[in-house]
């Protein structure tokens, strides 16, 4: 049995009130407004029933003998016996309503009226008394028994506050409304500074956060002034890092040619062979090292410069799959599911074969006493991307090590050897070359083995 659903007013106002919850929760300008309006509210309130306090004990004692004294005389006009005719002329004259109780009159100028007797002071009290409970009316009694209660119209109550309520609602929302628009504003500068801190964060120094009134700054001013002095440091800081892993490698590369050279002219005897491929094998990873330090630089820089040109991942996925088949480190078969007509999309073949060849490469590093060979998908997503899962059947990693095996340098066992686990670089470099495609990169445990999925957007 499916659940009633609710009318399309009915959900409209829950989402009202949801959303106005969730911006009193997190938006500063609400709150501020809020705050303010209450602020006024409670100011406005106080100042109003303090003067209303205040002027009402000094009104009653100067006002009493008037009141008094004009009540007597209405009621001397009205006669004694009571006259209908008398009474109607002066509700119609002046703002009243009276009524009359007695043995031969009982009439009532406004029939419709509530009774207010519950309110009245006791009868048994003086008849000139102020009566504190309603000081609205007044009561008046003749020789012949009759009761004349004095009272305001209540159609003028009714009619006159309704409007001037409307009124005073919309200067609320009006002043409402003007005071959010002059918050915004205000803090117009806090979205600058997140803005710029989005941008320093994704590596953007370019350009920096605008402070308005440079010469005069506010506190927001300040930080975004104070912001904008730790973005041009770090900036500084990445720069000089950049340019001396470059300068390094730069300066490795022809000693270590050199001494490949020289290494490779030493002569093959058995007593030298078994030291001469262990270090042209030291050689080799240095190589490897310093190619993948200047790989990772190119790309990582805001500027990076890809050569794409139309490409088929379906052969080029096969080509890099054919190419590790024929090395040692290729033991067990990697299992390819390719699907076919897939889109070309412009690609950096160059880098793309980096990013094939590094994840089949730890894949199969890990997979050497798993039950299955490594597996490569190629496949098209529902919005026209191409995903990319390499995954392995190994043993996997923590959870909590996740998010940092993109990370350059880290390798989740600190214990393991160079030949087992290499020295960082291979899912950097992936995530890179993803991230300078327009792509995404993920890692995931698949229980069993790790999978890590390359999406390309769709062409």
């Amino acid at each position: 049995m499916t659940a009633p659903v609710p009318p399309q007013g009915a959900r409209a106002k829950v989402h009202w009130h949801r959303r106005a919850r969730h911006a009193l929760a997190h938006s500063l300008r609400v709150r501020l407004v809020a705050l303010f309006l209450l602020l006024a509210l409670a100011m406005a309130a106080t100042f109003v029933m303090g003067m209303q306090r205040a002027l009402s004990i000094g009104w009653r004692d100067a006002a009493r003998p008037l009141v008094v004294d004009y009540v007597d005389k209405l009621a001397a006009e009205i006669g004694n016996p009571p006259r209908i005719e008398a009474a109607q002329a002066l509700v119609q004259r002046l703002p009243l309503s009276i009524r009359i109780s007695g043995p031969q009159v009982n009439w009532r100028s406004n029939p419709n009226e509530p009774d207010y007797d519950h309110r009245w002071r006791d009868s048994t009290a003086d008849a000139n008394s102020w009566s504190n409970e309603a000081p609205r009316f007044f009561e008046r009694t003749t020789l012949d028994g009759h009761r004349i209660r004095f009272g305001l119209s209540v159609q003028a109550w009714h009619d006159r506050p309704r409007f001037i309520g409307w009124i005073t609602l919309g200067l609320l929302l009006a002043l409402t409304a003007v005071a959010y628009a002059r918050v915004q504003r205000m803090l117009h500068p806090l979205d600058d500074i997140r803005a710029g801190a989005l941008r320093f964060g994704a590596g953007d120094f370019a350009q920096a956060i605008p402070v308005r009134h440079a010469h005069r700054p506010d506190e927001l001013g300040e930080l975004a002034t104070t912001i904008n002095t730790m973005g041009g440091d770090i900036h500084q800081m990445l720069e000089a890092k950049r340019t001396l892993l470059l300068a390094i490698s730069h300066e490795l590369r022809s000693p270590l040619t050199r001494a490949r050279l020289n290494t490779e002219l030493l002569p093959e005897t058995p007593e030298v062979q078994p030291s001469r491929e262990a270090l042209l094998r030291d050689l080799g990873q240095m190589r490897d090292l310093v190619t993948d330090l200047l790989e990772s630089e190119r790309l990582a820089s805001p500027h990076a410069a890809l050569h794409r040109e139309p490409t088929d991942l379906v052969v080029l996925v096969a080509e890099v799959v054919a190419a590790i088949d024929g090395t040692p480190i290729s033991a067990p078969a990697i299992a390819q599911t390719l699907q076919p007509n897939l889109p070309m999309l412009q690609l950096d073949r160059t880098r793309m074969r980096l990013l094939l060849r590094n994840l089949l490469d730890n894949a199969l590093r890990h997979s050497a006493d798993a039950a299955q060979p490594p597996q490569v998908l190629l496949a098209q997503t529902a919005e026209g991307a191409v995903q990319i899962t390499v995954r392995d059947f190994g043993p996997g990693v923590p959870d909590d090590q996740l998010p940092h095996l993109a990370q350059p340098f880290y390798r989740p066992d600190t214990a393991r050897t160079r030949e087992g686990g290499g020295v960082g670089l291979g899912l950097y470099l992936c995530k890179l070359v993803a991230l300078a495609h327009g792509g995404s990169f993920a890692v995931r445990n698949a229980q069993p083995g790790l999978a890590v999925c390359v999406t390309l957007p769709a062409p």
